[in-house]
This record gives structure tokens, C-alpha cells and sequence, in this order.
């Protein structure tokens, strides 16, 4: 089989594999592309919690971003893990220099054992100058909250914070509802033009670290191999909910969730 998109991920390394750049290797090949990376830090965590976060220097994110792109140009970039304003600043002028169309944005804030992974200057930096430069947005609860100023408990709350964000100049946003306690799942896809509501049955399990970076890889990868940006969303949420529910059990905290979920060999390797 050959990769049917080449996609570059800019984002932070998660030590455990579960979330973070390796997560989004792991999403990206399983669904037919092409990964390549640029490393934003490197974290010492595991299923119980983040330990520490050592940053890239900007410049070395920028250098990562022009210079692989110069030799294999993406067809798509999905954005992670941006820790400080340094960082961000660094990511729009490699942005300009590489002039990919396809960007998906998740808001990546803090981790999901509670470590913060952004400070208040990065968020006031991201809100003002990177949302509107990309061409979906994907914040869990927490982070459309934080970054609209409102609270969000159901619903209706968040189709208001989608609402808020359009008007922040983001082109198209999806708000994932999986932190609202209901038996249902609620995903809310806002344009211009459209809004759709994605409605899943909730997977009972605490196996779910790196849902929100192999969501968003998904979408970028299915976003690049040509299919609408709603297409996108409904299968990377489908790819998602059908990893989670593999319920691999691994580890003390909240295990990962199983990347293969889409795979299926029909020989023996010899």
C-alpha cells in the first residue's frame, strides 16, 4: 500500500506513546498517510501524568517545519503542543515560508492527568494570532472555554462558544463535548455555512489518553487525502470512537487508546 497524503505534524512528545507527536504518527500512518514532525518538546509523562516539559528552541521548530518541507512538501499540517508565544511566533513564520493550505489546529492546554502545558501569555498569543491562520480549530470543553471566557455545560453552551470563536476569525471550528457528563456524545462542527452536531453513544472507560491529538490527526489526514472538512470530521471522530472502544488497558492511569483500531492483515508476515 502507498501513502495516499503526506502530512506534517508540528507538536510535543509524549514519552509513553500514547498522546502527542507519537500519537499522531501513529493515527496518521494507520489511515493511509505519510508522517513527518516537528518536535515542539519533549515530555517525560506516562498514563498517571506529565513528570516534566523540556521546550525546543523556536528556532529549531522553524527549522524543522521549512527545511522538511522544502524536500517533501505536505499536503496538510496538523498543529499540537504550543507551550510558550516564542514558540507560536516561530510556527507562523515557518507557516508563510511553507504555504500549506490544509492546517488543523488543536488547542492542546493541559494534559489529560491535569499538567498544564501552555501558559496565559501563549493563550492570549494563539487566540490573537494563530486561530484565525489555520483552517479548523479543535478545543475539548476546557479549552473553548478558556479561550472564548465563557462557561461551557451544555449543548447549547457549546454551539455559543463555536459561535464566539467564528467571530475571533476562526474559518471553522469542531468543539468536542466528551467533558460534559451525559450518556451521549455531542461534537459540534460550526462554519460560516453549516453546523452539525456528530451524536455518539459515550464509551464507559479511563482508557482515553490522546483522544484530542489522534482526533485531530485524523481529520487532517482524511482533510488531505481529499475529503470535506465535515466528511473529516464525522470519519476521524468514527476512527476515534472504534479505537477507544478496543479498551487496551495499559498502564496505572488513563491507558491509551488502540492507533491499530483501523488496520486489518489478511496474511501471515513472513
Amino acid at each position: 500500500m502507498r501513502p495516499k497524503s503526506k502530512i506534517l505534524i508540528i507538536a510535543g512528545s509524549d514519552s509513553s506513546g500514547g498522546a502527542g507527536i507519537q500519537a499522531d504518527i501513529k493515527t496518521v500512518t494507520a489511515l493511509g498517510g505519510y508522517a513527518m514532525t516537528a518536535v515542539t518538546a519533549i515530555t517525560a509523562q506516562n498514563t498517571t501524568g506529565v513528570s516534566s516539559v523540556v521546550p525546543t528552541p523556536p528556532k529549531e521548530i522553524e527549522k524543522q517545519i521549512v527545511f522538511t518541507s522544502k524536500d517533501i512538501n505536505p499536503d496538510a499540517i496538523k498543529i499540537g503542543m504550543l507551550h510558550s508565544s516564542e514558540v507560536i511566533f516561530s510556527v507562523i513564520r515557518a507557516l508563510k515560508k511553507v504555504k500549506t493550505k490544509k492546517i488543523i489546529l488543536d488547542p492542546v492546554m493541559v494534559a489529560k492527568g491535569g499538567f498544564k502545558l501552555i501558559n496565559e501569555k501563549a493563550i492570549k498569543t494563539l487566540r490573537e494570532k494563530l486561530m484565525r491562520k489555520v483552517h479548523l480549530i479543535t478545543p475539548n470543553i476546557p479549552e473553548a472555554e478558556v479561550l472564548t471566557k465563557i462557561k461551557i455545560k451544555s449543548l447549547e453552551d457549546m454551539i455559543h462558544a463555536a459561535n464566539i470563536l467564528l467571530e475571533l476569525g476562526v474559518k471553522n471550528v469542531l468543539v468536542k463535548g466528551g467533558h460534559i457528563n451525559t450518556k451521549t456524545m455531542n461534537d459540534v462542527f460550526l462554519s460560516r455555512k453549516e453546523l452539525r452536531i456528530f451524536k455518539n453513544k459515550k464509551i464507559k472507560t479511563k482508557n482515553t489518553h490522546g483522544t484530542g491529538c489522534t482526533l485531530s490527526s485524523a481529520i487532517t489526514t482524511f482533510f488531505a487525502c481529499g475529503k470535506t472538512l465535515n466528511k473529516s470530521c464525522e470519519l476521524g471522530i468514527k476512527y476515534v470512537n472504534q479505537s477507544i472502544r478496543s479498551n487496551l488497558n495499559y498502564g496505572k492511569g488513563h491507558g491509551p487508546i488502540n492507533h491499530l483500531s483501523s488496520i486489518k492483515i489478511d496474511g501471515k508476515l513472513k
